[in-house]
């Protein structure tokens, strides 16, 4: 497919987040802390699952070892989630609306594509595995960085690795974690809220979903996106 000429130049390359916006695992992530909840006799709350989306896995270990009130370490309760969602990704993966369409057209296009994501590489293997071999040129995991989102390392990986400028990519995310990180890192963010709310800000265009979104749709919507935000809900 060749882009219409009102189309400005394409992004040098799109970063991926992978929980709410490549897939929809939230809900898998949710089960499984409440099923550990009841085994271990803590307490546990939707507010509380909700702030920890976003975030680096040991950082949210921590998180539910204080809050849900077990006597487990933060790397035994990581490693219980990863259990528990791992067995429900190989069984089904749910995908977010567009965003496989949205990859494919990229590609189409020629341009790169990472994945970004706070979760850990024996979650992310079976979800890539639903996916041609060659969808994402560089995945950056969160057992591969030392700080994970809201710091700028995931994003700033990314870009490296691909040999590119963060400033010239486009990061896909849904949560103000994430948007965050890619922004400090440089990055255009396009932002499709799902679970949780995105705050508005410099480098930040929204859209309600990538479905029907195409390579020249995402160049469109984030053209001139720096110093100002465009909201696709409202147009």
């Amino acid at each position: 497919m060749t882009l219409p000429a009102s189309v400005t130049t394409l992004p040098a390359a799109v970063l991926w987040d992978m929980d709410g916006t490549l897939v929809d695992t939230e809900p898998y992530w949710i089960e499984t802390e409440y099923a550990m909840a009841e085994k271990y006799g803590g307490t546990w709350s939707h507010e509380h699952a909700m702030n920890l989306v976003g975030n680096a896995l040991l950082a949210s270990g921590d998180y539910i070892r204080v809050h849900m009130g077990i006597d487990r370490t933060p790397q035994q309760i990581v490693d219980e989630l990863l259990d528990g969602v791992v067995a429900r990704v190989e069984v089904d993966v749910p995908w977010r609306p567009g965003a496989r369409e949205l990859l494919t057209d990229l590609h189409a296009q020629g341009v790169p594509c990472a994945l970004v994501t706070m979760s850990w590489q024996r979650f992310v293997a079976p979800i890539l595995a639903r996916l041609p071999a060659d969808t994402f040129s560089v995945v950056v995991t969160g057992d591969r960085v030392e700080l994970g989102k809201p710091h700028p390392e995931p994003y700033l990986t990314a870009a490296a690795e691909l040999g590119l400028a963060a400033k010239d990519c486009v990061a896909i995310e849904d949560s103000n974690t994430g948007a965050t990180s890619a922004v400090a890192a440089g990055c255009t963010v396009l932002c499709v809220p799902h679970h949780v709310p995105i705050l508005e800000g410099e480098r930040r265009v929204f859209a309600e979903s990538l479905s029907g979104m195409d390579a020249a749709g995402l160049t469109r919507l984030v053209t001139g996106a720096t110093g100002e935000v465009r909201d696709a809900r409202n147009t």
